[in-house]
């Protein structure tokens, strides 16, 4: 790469660097420009620093040992000055650092806030083709490094105000000496930007591999119940050793980088520190200045080789916090997609309307292809079908939750609620996970819980206030299942949709549930996908869906006798049921062995 180029990427680089310090100080500004005042007050208290060591040197010691004596007001007034000198950039370092740190963290507060903004606008499809670990690790480890940068700022902009002030007393002081010390803060400039185009690749691919990383340990983890039932642990090893393998490549070839850059910054000013005491030897000798002078220059010199590394640290921070910013950027940039749930049409009364309703998944062949269905107001409905005939889909499509291909869907007003088959519970108790930081009564909480038969809430030892771990984990499936039910119930919704959430209730509970929903929920429309046949005989009415269409919509027992299709199907649930239940039974009789 030719100097030209470099150059032109370095100026490229300095540009996104200034636009990302734009960018995070947008709402922090005021506390930024506080820190660098307080470094400007550090700096503008070294330099005259030196202006007081050389009056010690000149008008205290170089006379005490010339004529052996020295007037005591001459040493109380620079001591006083040095003292005060000491205090006022003390003051300066605590303004800097407190109001640096503050910006910093309240940079990575926002930022972060912005990411969850964003993530939270986006729907539920986006959502399914990320990747969790990188979206937790741009909401964190993302917004930490792209504010990495403002830390050591305030003070690296200081130091600009330090080593001006410098390079004009270090001049004034001795021409010859002085040009000598300046000459090298070009050249450490020089270092500094060949060193940042050298480990910006190593960063970006070390950001990228952490965010494979977090993603490949949190699916790890979630599928931790597959993983040992399987006996894939090693695989797993040795998968996750891959990518950290990877990760820690790039981030040692970043690291043998900056030893060596570190290096230079710490060689180059002892070398001319070396040079300078030589050379105003020479000069002092030769009477072109004084012993104090020299020794200010070198003073105001050695003060400098700190700062001059932290612009050092400063520059190899930008290419880390440009990594984590692009990557941000790239969360951020994504189009925000219409939300489904406007597509839904507002009807007058309490029916579901569904017209020539299409949906296909990225393109695929269609799930949906033409449904039209009038499911009444107020009634239980059944939605029965074949594996992939599009019931779960159909129920996401009535929720709002993913947006129809085509046709129009009309729902009544007075919200919708869907309960998953997997119901999702969080790491919190079981008040929390079902009021989700609403306010609810206590009575409206248990008329909830009555209704999903989950009074065994009330039999743990903390009842509501019991905690039930991550996704539930200390639950049942048929505990997390009532639980995510009553979420929905104690909502009181004009819908209820539930995708097949009874499946792990035995037959006498589910049908508990089922008549606690006819029995208090008059006015609700439920729409229950379902496969145990005595839970279908309990509906009001039956939706058969078969190769994305309505093949029939009727009462159960209507369509058992004049429906083939549905007859065969229900037939083939009720094989399959007797067969888990004998295979139950036998187990139950050998005592569970496997």
């Amino acid at each position: 790469m030719g100097n030209g180029t470099q150059i032109s990427v370095a100026g490229g680089r300095m540009r996104q660097a200034l636009r990302l310090v734009r960018a995070l100080l947008r709402h922090h500004h005021r506390t930024f420009f506080v820190a660098v005042g307080g470094a400007a007050v550090f700096a503008a208290c070294t330099v005259y620093s030196a202006v007081v060591v050389r009056m010690i040197t000149d008008e205290v010691i170089d006379p005490r040992f010339r004529r052996g004596t020295v007037s005591s007001s001459k040493v109380v007034v620079v001591l006083g000055a040095l003292i005060l000198l000491g205090c006022v950039r003390a003051a300066g370092v605590v303004v800097r650092r407190t109001f640096a740190g503050r910006t910093q963290w309240r940079a990575a507060e926002s930022i972060s806030a912005e990411v969850i903004d964003r993530l939270s606008e986006q729907a539920v499809p986006w959502h399914r083709s990320q990747s969790t670990g990188d979206l937790v690790t741009g909401a964190g480890v993302d917004a930490e490094a792209a504010t990495a940068v403002l830390s050591p700022l305030p003070f690296a902009s200081g130091v600009v105000v330090l080593v001006g002030l410098s390079s004009v007393l270090l001049v004034a002081t001795d021409l010859w000496l002085g040009l000598a010390a300046v000459a090298v803060f070009p050249l450490l400039i020089v270092i500094s930007v060949k060193y940042q185009l050298r480990v910006e690749a190593h960063y970006d691919t070390a950001q990228d591999e952490l965010g494979r990383l977090s993603a490949a340990v949190h699916e790890s983890f979630d599928g931790v119940a597959v993983v040992k039932s399987f006996g894939a642990e090693r695989r797993e090893t040795e998968r996750l050793a891959v990518i950290a393998s990877r990760l820690r490549e790039a981030r040692l070839g970043a690291v043998r980088l900056r030893s060596t850059f570190e290096a230079l910054l710490d060689a180059l000013p002892t070398v001319v520190n070396i040079l300078l005491l030589v050379g105003g030897a020479y000069r002092v000798r030769a009477g072109a200045m004084t012993v104090g002078e020299l020794t200010s220059c070198i003073y105001l010199f050695t003060l400098l080789v700190f700062p001059l590394r932290l612009i050092g640290y400063t520059l190899s921070e930008v290419p880390h916090s440009l990594a984590g910013w692009n990557r941000i950027r790239a969360l951020l940039d994504q189009p925000v997609a219409p939300n489904p749930a406007d597509t839904l049409l507002q009807g007058v009364d309490r029916n579901i309307g569904v017209a020539e309703l299409h949906f296909a998944h990225d393109g695929e062949r269609e799930v949906l292809a033409g449904v039209d269905a009038v499911i009444e107001g107020g009634r239980t409905t059944a939605v029965v079908g074949a594996t992939g005939s599009g019931k779960t889909t159909l129920l996401h499509l009535i929720a709002g939750l993913i947006p129809a291909g085509r046709g129009t869907i009309t729902v009544p007003t007075g919200g919708i609620r869907l309960v998953f088959q997997e119901p999702f519970l969080f790491a919190s108790t079981i008040r929390e996970n079902i009021t989700m930081g609403e306010d609810f009564t206590e009575h409206a909480i248990d008329a909830a819980l009555a209704v999903a038969e989950a009074g065994f809430v009330h039999d743990l030892p903390d009842g509501l206030d019991t905690e039930v771990g991550e996704r539930g984990v200390s639950l049942s499936g048929g505990q997390r299942q009532r639980l995510a039910l009553a979420r929905a119930l104690v909502r009181r919704p004009a819908v209820l949709l539930l995708d097949d959430t009874t499946s792990a209730l035995d037959p006498n509970t589910e049908a508990k549930v089922l008549a606690n929903l006819r029995a208090t929920l008059g006015n609700t429309t439920v729409v229950v996908v379902a496969s145990r046949p005595s839970t279908i005989s309990l509906a009001d009415d039956v939706l058969f869906l078969d190769g994305g269409v309505v093949v029939a919509h009727g009462r159960h027992d209507e369509l058992m006798q004049n429906v083939p299709r549905y007859r065969r199907l229900i037939e083939a649930f009720e094989h399959d049921r007797a067969a888990l239940d004998a295979d139950a039974d036998a187990d139950a009789t050998s005592g569970g062995g496997v």
